[in-house]
């Protein structure tokens, strides 16, 4: 099953970083955090990704330069694990649903596909993860998670969800992890390039009840802006990396 990374915004959140590089290449330790993202699928069996790329694209291109190039595939290594890599130009002022259509073409022969964000670290279990969506039969399953409350809510009735809101959270309860497993079938939600992810798709799929949450109680973390980011690198420094795989 492929798995799709959105890597393209601009990161204004960050722009003591992100001035000079995309925000999927800000270092957490040694390495930058998509390659934390990449590894924890990696660790879990699933090793086939489309970057889905925008602003400063050459940078994460460079990065994956030195490894070899089948086509527009790259045959990289991540901590001695290999894995292909296609990084796909998506377009500067793409939003997040925008991205995900355009690589649509590289899942036609697809029925079902991973996605994530490129600024979120978890040590959530893909392999559950994947089971459950394919148990449920629905067009999309997100990760619920329950950090502190400052995002959006995910109203649930047991595993079903029943309302996808992206608004400042008003009272504690699970919010969008951003792991995702969908159908391709999914993407027909989506119209243009400035199709929001969070909303018209999303809230499309849980007014048809085809959108199920898979609960994630184990480590999350977002890295939104530069405070998240010191969080994680003190969480590095002190050796107790709460996200699949020691690196």
């Amino acid at each position: 099953m492929k798995v799709v990374i959105l890597a393209g915004g601009l990161g204004t959140r960050m722009s003591e970083y992100t001035k000079t590089v995309p925000k999927p290449m800000v270092r957490i330790g040694n390495f930058p955090i998509i390659i934390h993202i990449l590894n924890l699928y990696i660790n879990h069996g699933f090793n086939d990704f489309l970057i889905a790329a925008g602003y400063k694209s050459n940078i994460l291109k460079d990065h994956f330069k030195n490894f070899k190039k089948s086509g527009e595939e790259f045959k990289a290594k991540i901590f001695g694990k290999s894995c292909k890599i296609n990084i796909i130009e998506t377009g500067l002022k793409t939003l997040t649903g925008g991205r995900l259509k355009r690589v649509k073409k590289y899942l036609i022969n697809d029925e079902d596909f991973m996605f994530t964000y490129g600024d979120g670290i978890s040590n959530v279990n893909i392999k559950k993860l994947v089971n459950f969506h394919l148990k449920n039969k629905k067009l999309i399953t997100v990760t619920a998670v329950r950090p502190p409350a400052r995002f959006g809510e995910l109203i649930l009735k047991g595993t079903k969800v029943v309302s996808f809101k992206e608004k400042p959270q008003v009272t504690y309860g699970w919010i969008n992890g951003g792991f995702f497993v969908a159908k391709t079938a999914f993407l027909n939600f989506i119209s243009k390039d400035s199709d929001i992810l969070e909303r018209t798709p999303l809230e499309k799929a849980s007014k048809k009840r085809e959108l199920v949450a898979f609960k994630h109680t184990g480590f999350w973390k977002c890295m939104d802006v530069k405070r998240d980011r010191d969080e994680l690198q003190k969480i590095y420094n002190q050796n107790k990396f709460n996200w699949k795989g020691k690196n």
